[in-house]
């Protein structure tokens, strides 16, 4: 696992937290561009990336 892909990850998961309870559509782009961040480290590392809509996912769901 690379510390940069670590770093995106943790970074993507932040921002889809902030953000996937807002109602607004700003704030549901917000949670996308986190999920799409989160994404990215996930690949770098060799992971699957998530697939659901921000705020669906079942944590168990996505272990690679």
């Amino acid at each position: 696992m690379s510390v940069k892909g670590q770093i995106k990850e943790a970074a993507g998961y932040v921002k889809e937290e902030a953000y996937e309870h807002g109602t607004s559509p700003e704030d549901k782009a917000k949670a996308q561009e986190g999920r799409n961040l989160r994404n990215e480290g996930r690949i770098e590392d060799g992971k699957k990336p998530m697939t659901t809509e921000p705020g669906t996912t079942d944590k168990h769901d996505n272990k690679a």
